[in-house]
């Protein structure tokens, strides 16, 4: 009679013959396509700067772990949706991110959480000042060369607390106790710049044109020709705003709050949109635009108003902009504020993507530490993102090559689609390229997330995926990617 001497789990389901799980000790992870992440983290030294910000107080010689490993520990955890640090007691042991963290798979375990959870409390006021610094600085050197206007997008995002964090505070807008961190973000390259940590309660806008102006000097430091232009909703289209960009030079655009003065100043123009729809029968945009003074003011200003009428009613809405050709075509100064929207997708990526809203730790400092963590995670992806990807190109009605996308006009730029073509490139280039605009979520699922077993001998570590991996391909493509951009840096060196 044969005896088992090794724990297996016997299933039945398949007619005539058995399946047999069986445990084995061998090193394998379920991450192992991190590793082309690390690899490009590698070239352009985001995490090395990211660390170099941070001040260690402990004495080297009485350490086990480093801050190098545990930022590592916690960027590339965060990226492949580990979020917590409870996350790393089963972690640690990880052949994989025992790589990307900077030990070789046979090595000593990686931080635990309790280190973990230290090394976030331990980060001191300074340190985050020179994140901040950081975040500029990185956005700066992503640009190989100096861009002639950049567009910078403000927005608070609300972040519910549920612990008894410091400064988690009521907000009554949100019904319910929060953080309210404000984000500055580029629309042209969708990198965060600013990420501030603030209590719960505070406007929208409390600190929001000293970050601009610090923001804004850098930048003119680094690009002294850069025409920079400011973009926020409702909530920062204040005096204070406004003063603060014509201060520094910069044009701007905010939303503005209806009252009774602007909807008499409308009213012609709303009653256009309305007779329009009342012929046609289609919904119904018109645009108006004039000079506005609140009493608040110190001077008048140029307000846009949009005035829309379909069959649900009609919707009046109105901005402040300093722009000089709002005078002239004051819709496509609308529909440019209107593009702002796009950096809403910044805080669905960190707070559903990357769980960027985890602010657990009970000192605001720590908090402060972990939303500069999952920033810069969400920058590294969105640095590859920008490496990597290979959109669709435009042609001409009529061609049937299937890598390009037929419209009537192929020279307008991308941005200017609308309707079917609009509808029709996109769907074309989720096809094409899912992950040059992938969320975190399509990442993981056509790159991060493939086992791999993990061998390290005297000569080399072989980290072995299954070449029967259905999302091979991509995989193959992004280290090629990557490849190219390691030669382009070693030539200029």
């Amino acid at each position: 009679m044969s005896q088992q001497t090794v724990d297996q789990m016997c299933f039945g389901f398949l007619s005539g013959l058995p399946v047999v799980v069986q445990p084995k000790d061998v090193q394998v992870s379920s991450d192992a396509g991190i590793l082309p992440l690390r690899q490009f983290d590698d070239q352009i030294g985001l995490t090395e700067r990211f660390i170099a910000c941070l001040h260690d107080p402990r004495d080297p010689h009485l350490t086990d772990h480093d801050f190098a490993e545990m930022v590592r520990q916690r960027i590339f955890g965060i990226l492949a949706g580990y979020e917590d640090c409870n996350d790393h007691d089963s972690l640690r042991g990880d052949p994989v991110f025992k790589i990307v963290s900077g030990r070789r798979p046979n090595d000593e375990d990686l931080a635990s959480q309790p280190t973990l959870s230290r090394f976030e409390n331990v980060i001191d006021i300074p340190s985050l000042w020179r994140l901040h610094g950081f975040f500029i600085d990185d956005f700066i050197r992503s640009f190989d060369t100096p861009p002639r206007r950049i567009t910078l997008d403000l927005d608070a995002t609300d972040d519910p607390c549920h612990g008894q964090q410091q400064l988690a505070l009521f907000h009554g807008f949100y019904d319910q106790y929060q953080y309210f961190p404000l984000i500055i973000s580029c629309a042209q390259t969708k990198q965060i710049l600013w990420a501030a940590l603030r209590p719960g309660s505070v406007c929208p806008s409390l600190g929001a044109d000293k970050d601009l102006a610090h923001v804004v000097h850098r930048l003119r430091h680094a690009w002294p020709d850069v025409e920079i232009h400011v973009r926020g909703d409702a909530g920062f289209g204040l005096p204070r705003m406004y003063d603060a960009c014509e201060r520094l030079c910069v044009t701007y655009t905010f939303g503005l709050s209806t009252n009774a003065v602007l909807k008499r100043a409308a009213e012609d123009v709303l009653q256009r949109a309305v007779e329009q729809f009342e012929q046609t029968g289609e919904s119904t945009r018109c645009f108006d635009q004039f000079l506005y003074r609140a009493g608040s003011w110190k001077n008048t200003r140029r307000v846009v108003a949009k005035a829309e009428c379909n069959r649900l009613g009609t919707n009046l809405r109105f901005v402040v902009t300093n722009r000089p050709g709002a005078a002239v075509l004051p819709e496509a100064c609308y529909d440019h504020y209107v593009e702002r929207g796009e950096s809403e997708n910044r805080h669905k990526e960190l707070k559903n993507g990357l769980a960027g809203d985890r602010l657990s730790c009970h000192r605001f400092v720590a908090n402060y530490f972990r939303l500069q963590l999952h920033c810069a995670s969400l920058n590294l992806l969105i640095r590859l993102r920008r490496q990597i990807a290979d959109p669709p190109t435009l042609t001409t009605l009529g061609d049937k090559d299937p890598d390009r996308v037929p419209v009537r006009d192929p020279s307008l730029p991308v941005e200017s689609l609308t309707g079917p073509e609009r509808r029709r490139y996109h769907s074309r280039r989720r096809q094409k390229d899912p992950l040059g605009e992938g969320h975190i979520a399509t990442w993981q699922t056509l790159l991060i997330k493939v086992a791999g077993e993990v061998t390290q001998s005297v000569r080399r570590i072989l980290v072995t995926i299954p070449a029967s991996w259905p999302h091979l391909s991509w995989f193959r493509y992004v280290c090629q990617r990557i490849a190219e951009l390691g030669g382009r840096a070693h030539a200029v060196t």
